[in-house]
């Protein structure tokens, strides 16, 4: 089983965040989970600019590092998403990396996998942040089984406090990938998604026939 984690902060190494993402993922691996950290300020994410290129034929006229992060997703069995809280939102990096994952979004790439969602702030928006992340997760097909927000106040080592609750999550997200994770709400927004996307799949049957043979196997499309 692995566990990925996908983090936003251009502070890398140095980055609350990451050492908070880094406690779900050892509350994973102690649970007997192959963990995998990705700092996103380490490659190379150039902005999507709208051509819809891909929709051709799933290949982004981009010649970056994307392509490479996309397999390491879809090599994950969960996927922890985790950023900063700049003016409110998610770190600029992070945003980047999002729009750049239309396509899979578009075919339902990840679905199957399960989640979660770290962020750190001064002082507040850390919970709309985390929303927003497990937005974007849902949005993959990704069920999420949580999420955790940390308001620092100026001591980084607000941080270690929520250890414990981390590494709760990360053990969390092991015992989905094992046993499932029901839950008719996201169950309802994954499906809505799904038939949102529906007809975009249809009308590119004939380019994209891998994806629409999957979404009919998958009994998305009859």
């Amino acid at each position: 089983m692995k566990i990925l984690a996908i983090h936003g902060s251009p502070r890398t190494i140095r980055s609350t965040t990451r050492r908070l993402a880094g406690f779900v993922l050892e509350g994973a691996a102690d649970a007997g989970a192959e963990i995998e950290m990705i700092d996103l300020a380490d490659h190379r994410i150039i902005p999507c600019s709208a051509c819809e290129a891909c929709s051709l034929n799933g290949i982004c006229v981009n010649d970056d590092d994307v392509p490479a992060l996309m397999a390491r997703m879809q090599a994950a069995d969960a996927i922890v998403f985790g950023s900063p809280v700049y003016i409110d939102n998610i770190s600029g990096q992070m945003k980047v990396f999002f729009d750049r994952l239309a396509d899979a979004i578009h075919y339902q790439q990840l679905a199957g996998k399960f989640g979660c969602a770290v962020a750190t702030t001064e002082e507040s928006g850390g919970d709309d942040v985390i929303a927003y992340l497990n937005h974007v997760l849902n949005y993959l097909g990704v069920v999420s089984v949580g999420g955790i927000s940390v308001a620092i106040g100026g001591k980084a080592e607000s941080v270690d406090a929520e250890e414990p609750a981390a590494r709760a999550l990360g053990k969390k997200l092991v015992d989905a990938v094992r046993d499932g994770y029901p839950d008719p709400v996201q169950e309802a927004v994954l499906a809505d998604n799904r038939a949102y996307f529906r007809s975009l799949v249809l009308e590119n049957r004939d380019l994209r026939t891998d994806e629409y043979g999957r979404w009919v196997k998958m009994g998305w499309i009859r």
